[in-house]
């Protein structure tokens, strides 16, 4: 049974963007257990041959458009359902009709108030090709680049390849003067590595642990062919870090508010001593929503990976370290009080 709340992840665009094939190549994944959250405006194609034992537990939700739905209507109902700890689900995504406004959003899912989940970030899918005709079309950037933590430029094979990186290059420029830190990437058929979303479980995997998977992938990813603007597949990198003992909370959340370049999620497991207690925390970084909780008594501290894209694993495993080294005695009283500031927050 899971142990850690489910992220929630949204995806936005405008309709064509490639949203629904983003979704349909995610659900793909070996092993994965993802719930899906459909709007009812307008056909959503997600692939018939995914539904069986892939999208465990498909919640449709009517009203035209998640951000238009009143405060109680039904995407807490739906988050409801899918947190059900006896799906056991690692991820649960909300495809959102092309007129949803990732701000509103955003706000919907950080404030539902639904038991059992978390923010999992905001994906928001653009057409190459009609995106400055269609979408960013005035002087100013659309707001809806601030809302966004993870930018899918995608169709970058419809355009000459001669275009592509300038295209790419735009793109992130506009993003930036709203947004000065979500990752933007180029694909084509909004190809992007899972391990970008969520957690895939392995089996045997213990409660609290960093999975052989996880562990696995870090000392690969040194030697794997990095991901290229025109390559039309958006890979993830990872670097793994473990401690023993307790540790300053202080440091963990000077890297979680600063991360290293590249770095989009980060996550694990820490242990802090504070009044001759030594308490367990849950750490979860996607974009820049940070979350902390209490883990459970089996959660083994200390732990940390960081998964993103293009990585100076290098530098990105010194960080790490650094977040983990060694405590002697209580942490300092201004850490802890970040700390549980956070842990309110995220409940």
């Amino acid at each position: 049974m899971r142990v850690t709340n489910i992220p929630v992840i949204a995806l936005t665009g405008y309709l064509g963007a490639g949203k629904t094939s983003l979704l349909n190549h995610v659900l793909r994944t070996p092993r994965a257990r993802v719930g899906v959250i459909i709007n009812d405006f307008g056909a959503i194609n997600v692939d018939a041959g995914l539904v069986t034992g892939q999208i465990d537990e498909p919640s449709s939700i009517t009203g035209g458009c998640v951000c238009c739905l009143p405060d109680n209507g039904g995407l807490d109902d739906a988050l409801t359902k899918l947190a059900d700890p006896r799906l056991d689900l690692d991820a649960i995504i909300v495809e959102t009709s092309g007129l949803a406004d990732p701000v509103a959003v955003t706000r919907l899912i950080r404030f539902s108030g639904v038991a059992g989940v978390r923010p999992g970030g905001i994906v928001d899918v653009i057409d190459a090709v009609t995106h400055f005709d269609v979408v960013d079309c005035n002087s100013s950037p659309p707001a809806r680049y601030a809302a966004a933590s993870l930018v899918v430029v995608n169709k970058l094979d419809q355009l000459p390849a001669a275009d592509r990186a300038p295209m790419l290059e735009r793109i992130e420029r506009r993003v930036r003067e709203r947004n000065p830190v979500a990752p933007v990437v180029g694909t084509v058929g909004a190809r992007i590595d899972p391990a970008l979303l969520y957690d895939l479980p392995v089996s045997g995997d213990e409660p609290g642990q960093l999975s052989l998977r996880e562990l696995l992938f870090d000392s690969a990813t040194d030697e794997a062919p990095r991901a290229h603007a025109d390559d039309g597949h958006a890979n993830a990198d990872a670097v793994t870090a473990t401690s023993s003992g307790c540790i300053d909370p202080g440091k963990l959340l000077d890297l979680m508010e600063d991360p290293p370049s590249g770095v989009y999620r980060l996550k694990g497991t820490i242990a802090v001593r504070y009044r001759t207690a030594v308490r367990t925390y849950v750490a979860n970084l996607v974009g820049p929503a940070i979350h902390i909780a209490t883990a459970v008594t089996t959660a083994t501290p200390n732990s940390l990976v960081a998964i993103g894209m293009d990585l100076d694993t290098e530098r990105v495993r010194d960080r790490l370290h650094e977040a983990l080294g060694p405590k002697d005695g209580n942490a300092p009283a201004d850490a802890i009080r970040r700390l549980q500031r956070y842990r309110r927050l995220s409940l």
